[in-house]
């Protein structure tokens, strides 16, 4: 005899999310791109020292724009945050997180560093739209139908601040779990910073000879 489905629980309900920026990845795509069509030139057509160049320009350049575009992501889970940022990840469980802000950069504290969010960039632009957004809504008397007020609903927010908000919400939840504690650890990106490294030493003899 099976037993009956178990309610979901609300905690792995919300567990894993996951926070990129559209924009870079689209960005990052666009270059990747031009690098590809760029340094295929140049080791098609080019000769000895221009194709050398070529491969020394695309080991530089495509872990870079990897590093700062594909690679950030957040990702928010039970019991703790992993950030990717370009050049190193950062995993904090929820009982080290102090704080959470966003003003011109998202920011992540924990164990007295501040950690920047590259994956959840803050626009100014877009807060100030919101801001008039939620202003107008203010301001606007409620509509009515069948003689019922419709609510307009909470006031618009920019991405990053809702992001935070939701990031907030699952620390809150989740820092007092006994399976999130434990102090920040950070792990270095070298498969990023190895080909950088040797494309700048290799740009630098060949430049030089």
């Amino acid at each position: 005899m099976t037993s009956p489905d178990k309610p979901a629980d609300p905690v792995q309900q919300y567990a894993d999310r996951s926070y990129r920026s559209p924009a870079g990845l689209a960005g990052g795509v666009m270059l990747l791109a031009l690098a590809a069509w760029l340094g295929g030139d140049a080791l098609v057509r080019g000769e000895g020292h221009t194709k050398l160049l070529a491969v020394a320009g695309l080991l530089f350049a495509v872990p870079l724009v990897v590093a700062f575009t594909l690679r950030p992501v957040v990702r928010a889970g039970q019991d703790r945050l992993v950030v990717r940022n370009p050049f190193r990840t950062i995993t904090l469980p929820w009982g080290a997180v102090e704080d959470l802000r966003a003003s011109f950069t998202s920011e992540v504290f924990a164990g007295g560093t501040k950690y920047q969010l590259w994956a959840v960039p803050v626009s100014l632009r877009q807060r100030k739209k919101a801001g008039r957004q939620a202003a107008r809504s203010a301001n606007r008397p409620a509509k009515s139908q069948f003689g019922l007020h419709l609510d307009a609903g909470p006031p618009p927010r920019a991405t990053a601040d809702r992001t935070l908000d939701e990031l907030r919400e699952l620390q809150e939840r989740g820092a007092a779990r006994e399976s999130a504690q434990g102090g920040p650890a950070v792990r270095w990106a070298y498969e990023i910073i190895a080909p950088c490294v040797v494309g700048v030493l290799g740009l630098v003899v060949l430049i030089a000879l």
